[in-house]
Order: structure tokens, then sequence, then C-alpha cells
């Protein structure tokens, strides 16, 4: 990917700008881009934005100048702090869970985001081939899938060991695609990561480990594999991210049977706040993906998609440290070197991949 030139990197970000970060397709041969963020072909920043996402365009007021004016943050930071606003963001869901449910406040935060991606992009579906449709709708499901069933895992397993699982999805994406023998390396390393979280876990036996838990973070890397896939169709079909507003839509819709009636339950219950409890919610939907999305854009833009995807493996890592500070989460040593496995596993894939 080419190093943007010094004329490009200081550009402000407009509110289509923004929108690139929430759907950008995959990598020819895989390489990570981002947690939920999707993935991102090798085109130089700028390549293929719509008109006015374009460096050195007017920057659109409405976002606040930590945004407005990127430039002034190195990318590298502007990486890490999104991967901390979005593991963040999914620390203060779980105590979202006993007032909403795990379906509820799945559903809330899925119906927020879905809300503010209308507002920004307002996506026109007249004159769409079917199949873009269904591509966008096939994402919405993966999505819904995705956040669904992580919210069930982090909610029966520590957050570093959940996200070490569910970062299985994009890994196996990314080997998927390798055409290096040497890769097998990687595939296996990983996999000895996994059975040091799962089979020896929490004491040494795995006692700690809740199998529920462990069903839904790997039903969470299924699909999140499934929702890389289908981004790359839907970012080739639709202009910014239209399709992810297209698609964010259909996931709320599809978690709706499961999380509506508890949600509901949740907001009634006597003795609750629901304004509290919405605004927690739409805190939590800002947290992850509008504003994390928007900083992985602007990193992208700046740096090298190597450097970029190489920051991004250290995600499970992230997601056990913030687990341990907001939610008083601490790992045993086997899982600590399982999630160390995998974030290894991840950066040399990354590094002998694509040259």
């Amino acid at each position: 990917m080419p190093t943007p030139n010094p004329s490009e990197t200081a550009a402000p970000m407009s509110a289509t700008a923004v929108a690139e970060a929430l759907a950008m397709p995959p990598a020819p041969k895989g390489e990570p881009a981002g947690e939920r963020g999707g993935w991102r072909r090798g085109e130089a920043p700028g390549d293929g934005l719509p008109p006015d996402a374009r460096p050195g365009r007017p920057s659109d007021r409405r976002f606040p100048n930590f945004l407005r004016r990127p430039e002034r943050i190195p990318a590298p930071l502007l990486c890490l702090t999104a991967m901390f606003l979005v593991q963040t963001g999914i620390a203060f869901s779980k105590p979202l869970f006993g007032p909403l449910g795990v379906s509820g406040t799945t559903f809330l935060r899925l119906s927020f985001a879905a809300v503010i991606l209308l507002a920004v992009t307002r996506p026109r579906l007249r004159g769409r081939r079917p199949r873009d449709l269904a591509a966008a709708a096939l994402l919405g499901m993966a999505s819904a899938g995705m956040t669904l069933l992580f919210a069930g895992a982090i909610d029966r397993l520590p957050m570093g060991t959940a996200a070490t699982i569910e970062f299985l999805g994009p890994l196996a994406v990314a080997l998927f695609f390798a055409r290096r023998a040497s890769h097998l390396l990687w595939a296996l390393l990983a996999a000895g990561g996994v059975a040091l979280l799962t089979l020896l876990g929490e004491g040494g036996e795995g006692a700690g480990l809740d199998p529920v838990g462990l069903v839904y973070a790997f039903g969470a890397a299924a699909c999140y594999a499934a929702y890389i896939l289908f981004t790359d169709k839907v970012g080739a079909a639709f202009q910014g991210f239209q399709g992810l507003a297209v698609s964010m839509t259909v996931g709320a819709l599809a978690v709706a049977p499961f999380g509506l009636g508890e949600a509901w339950d949740g907001l009634t219950e006597p003795g609750a706040s629901p304004l509290t409890l919405l605004l927690a919610v739409a805190g939590v939907s800002l947290l992850l993906p509008v504003i994390p999305y928007a900083l992985e854009m602007t990193a992208l833009r700046r740096m090298p998609q190597r450097v970029f995807s190489v920051l991004v493996s250290l995600e499970p890592a992230v997601s056990a440290l913030v687990g341990l500070v907001v939610l008083g989460q601490l790992l045993g040593a086997s899982q600590l070197a399982g999630i160390g496995c995998v974030v290894a596993a991840s950066v040399g894939a990354t590094l002998t991949g694509r040259r």
C-alpha cells in the first residue's frame, strides 16, 4: 500500500470520509485491517473514495476538532486509540446485560448504530441490483450473529479469552488466502494458543471456562469470517458506508426477535430508569463502531497497511488489558500464553504475507 504524500496526510475528515472506515473491503490475500472494521484492498489512500471524501476537501463541522484535524496525532496512536475504544465499548456493554439482557443490549446497540449510519449516509436502494442488496443483507446477518454471539461469550468468559477466540475468524481468512507453506506454522501456533486457552484455561484444568461461552466465541469467530467475506462484496457495490448502513439495519432487524422483548422488559421493569439505560446504550454505540472506525480510517490513510495490520494484531492483548482494568478480569498464565500465541501468529502471518 503506497504511503500518502504530505498533502494527503494533512487532509481533514468529512462525514463521508468517516464512512470509509465502516466499509473496508478485504485485501486480496487477506491482510487484517481492523476489529469489525472489515478489510481493505491495497490501494493508495484516497483511491476509490467518493469526491467529498478525498483528501483536501473541506471538513464537516459536525465532527469535533480531534477528528477534523487528525494530522496532529501520530497514526499508530490513532490505531491504538481505536482498539482501546472498541474494547472499552465492549466492556461497558457487559454491565448492561443485567438490566437489559444480552440479546436486549445487543438489539439496542445495533439499532442505535443503524440509526446513526442511516442518518449520516442516507443510502439509496432504488436501482440497486438484487444481488447487491442480497450481499448487504447477508452481511447484516453475519454482523448480527457475530455481535450477538460475542456478547454471549463475554457474558460467560473473560474478555481476553473471548476476543482471542473470535480473532480466529479473520486469522483463518488470512491463512486461507495465503499462498506460502510457511503459513502452516502460524496456523499451528494459533491452534496451540487456542489449546492453551480452552484445554488448560483457568486453574490449569479449564474448569473456569464455561463451555457454552466457548461455543458462543467460536460461533462469533465463524460469523466474523463470513462478515469479512461479505464486506468485500458490499464494499465494492456501495459507495462509502451506505452498504454498512443497510447491513446494520438488517442486523438490528435480525436480532429483534431475540432482543426486542428482553429490551422492553428491562426498560419497563419497576424501578428501572429507561432514559439512563438508553443513554448508556447510545454511548456504547458511539464507542463501537462510529468513533473507532473513523480513527482507523484516518490511520489507514497515513500509514502502510502492513504496519496497520501488525498493530491490529494486538487486539486480543488489548481486550485482555481492558478486561483487567475495567472489569477486574485477571487471567492465568496459560491464558496469557494462549493470547500471546494467537497474537504472534497474526503478526507472523501479516509480516510473511503479501510482499
